[in-house]
């Protein structure tokens, strides 16, 4: 009798094939808080993974730092947020970029204005920073965008100073050596972050686009987190979520929007979104769990030996 060898076809299918593409190469961000609760950041990331470190107000250099430097000697590659309301001047922004370059090898960062209405001392914005000429020499700026707007700038509801902000950055970083990004405010549908993305396209904004999504979590703690961040139209998703009483209980998972950017960027060459940057509401280990869930690269098997690191 005959024997037949039955070889399972494992090709991915093109909508699986296309997550996993757009989620290759993601970054994650931390706090020195969150990042206290990681034994390991070698065991849940992949290697070469960006991460970046926002600096909350009343958060400590000391803190940000130490945090910085671990995590680089764990061999990430890290950003830290230097966020213009809450440094009181050159000097101290040179302090602290003297800092994380003396004591953590840090060659990245985050500019961006920042939560808070009134400023601390003289900056207010990120173009005042790049103005200082204090970050020439790094290796990559990425500076802060807003697919929904942001009132807290653009006060009647629109974009136009945000705009401009852009196209300001957009010809600095056609100047520059430094490798620049916009990595943006998350939300939770993907139509309008591909308007605002093809908007940019259009009006001359070529920097590559980070886009933020939320990482699984429990539902109030994203609503909690999405108003107070600014998020605009999409919070509606999370409203009609919380109101269909067999999901209320249920974590949320950015399955849908993942999927639909990724489709649109399979389907769309030269669309402009680089890279998917995850807020882990829910935790760093249940995002980057996920991330490997969906077709993203693992981190190294926690039992893994130093020679296997």
């Amino acid at each position: 009798m005959a024997l037949f060898n039955f070889r399972r076809d494992t090709t991915p299918a093109p909508a699986e094939a296309s997550v996993e593409a757009f989620l290759k190469g993601y970054s994650i961000e931390v706090m020195p808080r969150t990042a206290e609760k990681v034994d390991s950041f070698r065991a849940i990331l992949p290697k070469g993974t960006r991460v970046y470190i926002a600096h909350i107000e009343g958060t400590p250099i000391e803190d940000m730092v130490t945090t910085a430097r671990r995590i680089a000697e764990e061999g990430f590659d890290v950003m830290p947020h230097f966020p213009a309301r809450i440094i009181h001047d050159k000097a101290t922004l040179a302090s602290w970029i003297a800092r994380y370059q003396g004591e953590a090898g840090v060659k990245q960062a985050l500019l961006l204005g920042g939560g808070v209405s009134t400023p601390a001392g003289d900056f207010d914005n990120s173009m005042q920073m790049i103005e200082t000429g204090l970050f020439d020499g790094f290796e990559r700026l990425h500076v802060a965008g807003h697919p929904e707007g942001n009132k807290d700038i653009d006060k009647d509801g629109g974009d136009a100073i945000v705009m401009k902000a852009l196209a300001w950055k957009q010809a600095f970083a056609d100047r520059t050596d430094a490798k620049m990004a916009i990595a943006t405010q998350f939300c939770f549908e993907a139509a309008p972050v591909i308007a605002w993305a093809n908007k940019l396209s259009a009006a001359g904004v070529k920097m590559p686009v980070h886009i933020g999504v939320a990482g699984p979590a429990k539902l109030q703690t994203l609503i909690k987190f999405a108003i107070s961040c600014g998020v605009g139209p999409s919070l509606r998703v999370l409203q009609k979520r919380a109101m269909d009483v067999t999901k209320l209980l249920l974590p949320y998972e950015p399955t849908e929007v993942v999927a639909e950017l990724a489709a649109h960027k399979a389907a769309t060459p030269g669309f402009n979104i680089e890279q998917v940057h995850f807020f882990p509401l829910g935790g760093i280990k249940t995002n980057a769990q996920w991330v490997t869930d969906n077709g993203g690269a693992s981190g190294v098997p926690a039992n893994a030996t130093s020679a296997e690191v």
